[in-house]
């Protein structure tokens, strides 16, 4: 899904050559579980000086869990990922949530500011805009005073960007890589237009990272409140990002260079992008991506173990929600089993056929005693969860096929009380910007809007 509104024909195009998709399947998450180690052994756990011993990471894992009510996330999830990824927990994190678009920007351009040796920036969207613009200045400005400075965009979500923009980035010495492009002539390999880069990243001398749902985009500058009097005015886009400081950066920027060589951008200049890291905090955090082309999806089987193994609480916010039949069956049988489920969704959106197609799974999701609400006052195009009030995510991964099966896609997944605890404050804000869904008000909508809702999710796939 895109970040504005002029996308919407790039994306109807984007659907057509990605028919394929049909054939595509997601894994099976059952299994992945079922294949785990059972043993409630303690997650093994990285330190800035290398991997703690086992003995360690069950004190730390301890610390955790008598800070918290009993839940499964903490032991059994953590297995489930560990089975599935090479990524590590990592200790001694300093996060600071960013819940909106003014609060990311701010502290982008101060790390970009501050950046010394090198800043690696990777994005969906870049917009030739009044925020576009104002990173590119400030690019250009730090590769001026000696600062490496190396962009990756992707072709598809960037489309209607001018070669222009770009071009004069690459005169400033910033170098740049545009993600699979659009035109099959300037592909080395094979071709690839569905596989699309869908990752926010930024990186600033490989101590600070900035990731979430953000693009570079003035969508994301206005506010709320001016909508609420001028109903004229450009509507406020709900999105979150996080900033990262501590060991974790480091698995973020082993990400950011693998796509770069992947897509076989310049040689990097000799600079150290993976400098020793210092503990800043006491956050856990690990970094979970996927790329195109992967069987084993690893951010949707870290969502659906994460959901399948929740006892209390599940509160999420999601900007594109068709979920696949594994994610709604483990939302059903969680609320079932008397877990708190409740989804914030947009109520308004960049594409009305998105917001037909997730409101086609509402009826089985509220029947089991999902608890969903829309937000009508801002677009919603966060995508963040926080379960048992110590498992928490924000990163670029929707709850739709594309962002599911095809997109390179980065969450950061945190172990930590006290984030939790700020993840639950923002959500809280979200409900009280939301309305309710009440089960009995939703079997009384019109049948024309059921049909549509029904049509409509015919296509979920390439939307």
């Amino acid at each position: 899904m895109t970040a504005v509104n002029p996308f919407c024909t790039s994306l109807l195009l984007l659907s057509l050559l990605s028919l394929s998709n049909g054939c595509t399947t997601l894994p099976n998450v059952s299994k992945v579980i079922n294949e785990a180690p059972t043993g409630l052994k303690s997650p093994q756990i990285v330190s800035s000086k290398g991997l703690l011993t086992p003995r360690q990471s069950k004190a730390i894992m301890d610390r955790l869990k008598r800070s918290v009510g009993p839940t499964d996330i903490l032991e059994r999830h953590s297995a489930v990922v560990e089975s599935i990824t090479e990524s590590p927990l990592v200790k001694g994190n300093r996060l600071t949530l960013l819940s909106d678009g003014p609060a990311t920007y701010t502290a982008m351009f101060k790390a970009l500011q501050n950046a010394k040796f090198h800043i690696n920036l990777e994005s969906y969207i870049i917009e030739d805009d009044e925020t576009g613009r104002k990173f590119a200045d400030l690019l250009l400005q730090k590769r001026a005073q000696g600062v490496l400075v190396n962009v990756i965009y992707d072709s598809v979500g960037s489309m209607n960007t001018p070669a222009a923009f770009f071009q004069r980035l690459r005169d400033g010495g910033v170098q740049v890589v545009g993600f699979n492009p659009v035109n099959p002539l300037k592909v080395r390999d094979k071709w690839e237009l569905k596989q699309r880069d869908h990752r926010k990243i930024l990186i600033v001398d490989g101590k600070v990272a900035i990731i979430g749902g953000i693009n570079i985009s003035k969508v994301y500058s206005s506010t709320p409140f001016k909508r609420k009097r001028n109903k004229k005015a450009p509507i406020h886009w709900r999105d979150t990002d996080v900033q990262i400081e501590g060991p974790a950066v480091a698995e973020l920027q082993k990400l950011f260079l693998g796509t770069w060589v992947q897509q076989k951008g310049p040689k990097l200049s000799e600079s150290d992008y993976l400098p020793d890291l210092k503990e800043k905090g006491t956050a856990l955090v690990r970094v979970v991506g996927s790329t195109p082309g992967e069987s084993n999806r690893i951010p949707f089987i870290v969502y659906v173990s994460a959901i399948t193994f929740a006892e209390n609480s599940i509160h999420m916010t999601n900007s594109y929600f068709f979920p696949d039949e594994q994610i709604v069956k483990a939302l059903t049988d969680a609320a079932e089993r008397g877990v708190d489920v409740k989804i914030v969704l947009p109520g308004v959106t960049d594409s009305q056929l998105a917001l037909h197609a997730q409101r086609h799974y509402y009826s089985e999701l509220l029947k089991s005693g999902v608890k969903l609400y829309e937000r009508n006052t801002s677009l919603l195009h966060a995508k963040t969860a926080v379960i048992d009030k110590v498992w928490s995510t924000v990163g670029s991964t929707n709850m739709d096929f594309m962002s599911l099966l095809n997109n390179n896609e980065v969450n950061a997944v945190i172990l930590s009380k006290e984030f939790a605890a700020e993840m639950e404050q923002m959500f809280v804000k979200d409900l009280a910007d939301s309305k309710q869904i009440k089960p009995e008000e939703w079997k009384k909508r019109p049948l024309l809007h059921k049909a549509r809702e029904w049509f409509v999710s015919l296509f979920v796939r390439w939307l």
